[in-house]
């Protein structure tokens, strides 16, 4: 009896803490990408879809809402909500799109553009820096966080006329930016100054100066 009694509770407070949760994603849509001019429908309707709660560890499932990255067991980050939002507008991902996403840990934003394209194929961070990397003729590379400089390996990843939207850090100041591969060559173009992670697998080399 006690176990049967104890039971509906359980399901009560779960069902609860899903109303809760629900409720942040729509006021992280309304609160933090509206207001910060994100507001492509396909972007918000797959932040609202996608529990961003279950991509943090237990311990940060009350704060996975706020307009903040949260720090991950393994030493990753999700970056906030606002970035996500940012990145998706600016990749316009298209139904034939096959995807390489440079994971920052999470693996939140490879969830939030599957549905969206072809393929995925995630990369993680350490592996992406080192050019250990086998896909090729890539159309869309999304790199979940700043990093200082794109390795070559990885812009080979992508075909010609294939895009980039990263973060990028430049004078410890992140910013989005995006780029497409043209006749070989691949340069980032800065956009907006937003608070992104730093990825610092891809940080330069230090150099010597004498």
């Amino acid at each position: 009896m006690t176990v049967t009694a104890e039971q509906p509770a359980s399901q009560s407070q779960e069902r609860q803490r899903a109303l809760d949760f629900a409720a942040a994603r729509r006021a992280m849509i309304d609160s933090q990408l509206r207001t910060s001019g994100v507001n492509q429908r396909f972007v918000l309707e797959r932040m609202g879809a996608v529990a961003r709660e279950e991509f943090v560890p237990a311990s940060a499932r009350g704060t996975a809402y706020m307009d903040r990255a949260i720090r991950l067991e393994n030493g990753g980050f999700l970056p906030a909500p606002v970035f996500h939002g940012m990145m998706l507008e600016e990749a316009a991902p298209r139904a034939d799109d096959v995807v390489v996403v440079v994971d920052g840990g999470s693996g939140y934003l490879a969830e939030l553009v599957r549905p969206l394209v072809t393929s995925v194929e995630t990369l993680d961070a350490d592996s992406a820096a080192k050019g250990d990397v086998t896909q090729s003729g890539a159309t869309l590379l999304l790199i979940d966080g700043a990093i200082e400089h794109l390795p070559a390996g990885l812009a080979g990843m992508l075909a010609d006329g294939g895009r980039v939207v990263t973060g990028l850090v430049e004078r410890g100041v992140t910013r989005l930016a995006t780029g497409r591969k043209v006749a070989g060559s691949l340069g980032l173009l800065p956009l907006a100054e937003t608070g992104i992670p730093r990825l610092g697998q891809f940080d330069k080399p230090v150099g010597w100066t004498f």
